[in-house]
């Protein structure tokens, strides 16, 4: 038995940090449901008043005059054979900060007429927390007014607003002309189960392969 202490010292912090690393998937696995459910039931209420200060992903309606003449576009996204972006406006509000409000996807080349309400409006949609600029984000364009990265503070210091809001509205609604809203709020995937099933799949693989090995090496003369 002494001949294989040595291998099961070395044997048993791997399989300890493999048990550790599906136990903490399994855990992710409870609380990326958890939230699932809960922006499903926050996509399924009715949109509430936002407050002074929404959680991010909230369904929330708010009401103020859409300032067209500042929009901006933000990001690219392909849709088929079309390549678009999503338009954003400020909403300005009495008393209160103006709200970066991003209406939909728009075709960056298209003939077609683009809705723009004017007064006031009241508009419903889901809470989009600002962004942190990374190392290799792309460089926004300020002066034609296109940017990769939602910036609430330098996006609203480049239009000229006064205050905005660390955070936007992203419009919910459904297919009715441009811009083209979202239909349901952002789900996050959930892949930890599969994860989970690897890792200690990799533990069970260990325990097995090393039963075998230690089997044959007993079995070996002194």
């Amino acid at each position: 038995m002494r001949r294989l202490l040595l291998p099961v010292l070395v044997m048993l912090p791997v399989l300890g940090v493999l048990l550790a690393l599906g136990t903490w998937q399994v855990q992710r696995l409870g609380w990326k449901t958890q939230l699932l459910a809960d922006i499903a039931a926050a996509e399924a209420n009715p949109a509430i008043p936002i407050p002074a200060e929404p959680q991010p992903w909230t369904k929330v309606a708010v009401t103020g005059r859409l300032d067209h003449g500042r929009e901006a576009l933000l990001g690219l996204e392909v849709r088929g054979p079309v390549l678009g972006t999503h338009l954003l406006v400020p909403l300005l509000r009495e008393d209160a900060p103006a709200i970066l409000v991003d209406r939909g996807w728009v075709p960056l080349e298209s003939s077609r007429p683009i809705a723009r309400a004017e007064g006031p409006v009241t508009l419903e949609g889901y809470v989009r927390p600002g962004e942190t600029l990374g190392l290799f984000a792309a460089t926004d364009d300020t002066v034609g007014r296109r940017f990769y990265s939602f910036v609430p503070a330098a996006i609203g210091g480049a239009l000229g607003l006064d205050r905005v809001a660390p955070y936007g509205l992203v419009v919910l609604g459904p297919a009715d002309g441009l811009p083209d809203p979202a239909r349901t709020l952002p789900r996050p995937t959930n892949s930890h189960l599969g994860y989970a099933i690897t890792w200690y799949g990799l533990a069970l693989s260990l325990l097995g392969v090393f039963a075998v090995w230690a089997r044959r090496r007993l079995r070996e003369p002194a």
